[in-house]
């Protein structure tokens, strides 16, 4: 007997809270207001969206919770700056999850920052022009990198500033941020993984090998070089595997 497939499920209609939000944001941009700029007082959104405080609150609170709107209290409100805190939380969450249930979701996420890592090296190198000062940051870095490698143990804070400089040549705020997200789930679930493999020394020097082929303008060793220093954090998700 042939079974009867089911029907497909219907858009869920927007709520309330749904349009009041569309009603906001259409506010701040036909106003032309930039991150950072104040808002209009709850009061003056209610004479100005004609909507009850009820549902005025719940749309606020919902875009707070995306950083569209930032609620200072006391000072007011004011349009969001970009952030991918609230991302972070989730994907940090949803990891631990997977963890707990046998799984290991984490490895997907970084399969993605690695495949976005090749790609923005070979940019690096490609744009890559006359900044003495940014290299001079990311070589003030890398020795202070193998000074703590020396001393027993390299910092999380220097293994992620390294990676903000080298992809800071690119002027792209959305980079540093999108890789400071993946960088931060993956530090808040590491002391759930197995105890890494490498010693400080042999980290240090994957950071230098990239280091130095970046310097050297070289594009191949430079994937090669990602490619190894990924190699480390794929034996902690995937033990047993490269």
């Amino acid at each position: 007997m042939k079974r009867r497939s089911s029907p497909p499920a219907l858009p869920r209609r927007p709520s309330r809270t749904d349009e009041v939000q569309q009603q906001i944001k259409r506010l701040i941009l036909e106003r032309g207001l930039n991150a950072g700029d104040p808002m209009p007082t709850e009061l003056d959104l209610l004479d100005e969206i004609n909507v009850s405080r009820n549902s005025l609150r719940e749309a606020l609170k919902a875009l707070q919770a995306v950083g569209i709107v930032e609620i200072r209290h006391g000072f007011g409100m004011f349009v969001g700056t970009m952030s991918l805190v609230s991302l972070v939380d989730e994907l940090t969450f949803h990891g631990l999850m997977s963890l707990h249930a046998g799984r290991n979701d984490l490895r997907h996420l970084v399969q993605i920052r690695e495949v976005l890592e090749h790609g923005l090296i070979q940019q690096v190198i490609r744009q890559r022009g006359e900044n003495s000062e940014a290299d001079a940051q990311l070589a003030e870095v890398m020795d202070q990198m193998e000074a703590e490698a020396r001393a027993g143990g390299v910092s999380p804070d220097t293994d992620k500033r390294f990676h903000e400089l080298l992809y800071e040549p690119l002027d792209n705020p959305l980079v540093t941020q999108l890789l400071s997200a993946f960088w931060d789930v993956y530090h808040a679930l590491h002391t759930e993984l197995d105890d890494a493999d490498e010693t400080p020394i042999e980290i240090a020097a994957r950071h230098r090998r990239v280091y130095d082929a970046v310097c050297a303008g070289d594009v191949e060793k430079s994937v090669a070089a990602l490619t190894e220093h990924f190699s480390g954090i794929r034996r902690r998700l995937t033990p047993g595997q490269d």
